[in-house]
């Protein structure tokens, strides 16, 4: 199983307007949260940078960024598996198969 977590974007939104804040420093708020600072500073400049497009027709290019994004790296992901597995079998099949 993989250590990669999905937060949806009401959790990254959360943690990100309260790095945003800056009432307390983002490794307290990865020991909170339970995520790496990494990936908070992401979270935050996301926020930053596309706080703009929130009043440009209603914010839906952004979410439509955060969705496509999200789906590439579960893609990525599911392609790396497969692969994996479909090496394993074709070894496995080798002698069957005589290639």
């Amino acid at each position: 199983m993989s250590k990669r977590r999905n937060h949806d974007a009401a959790f990254k939104a959360r943690v990100a307007l309260e790095a945003v804040k800056g009432e307390r420093t983002v490794s307290e708020l990865a020991a909170e949260y339970g995520v790496h600072p990494t990936m908070i500073h992401q979270w935050k400049r996301s926020l930053l940078e596309g706080a703009a497009g929130i009043f440009e027709r209603g914010g839906k290019a952004v979410v439509a960024a955060e969705v496509a994004e999200e789906t590439v790296g579960d893609l990525n992901a599911k392609i790396g598996e497969l692969a994996v597995a479909n090496d394993f079998l074709s070894r496995k099949l080798k002698p069957w198969i005589g290639k």
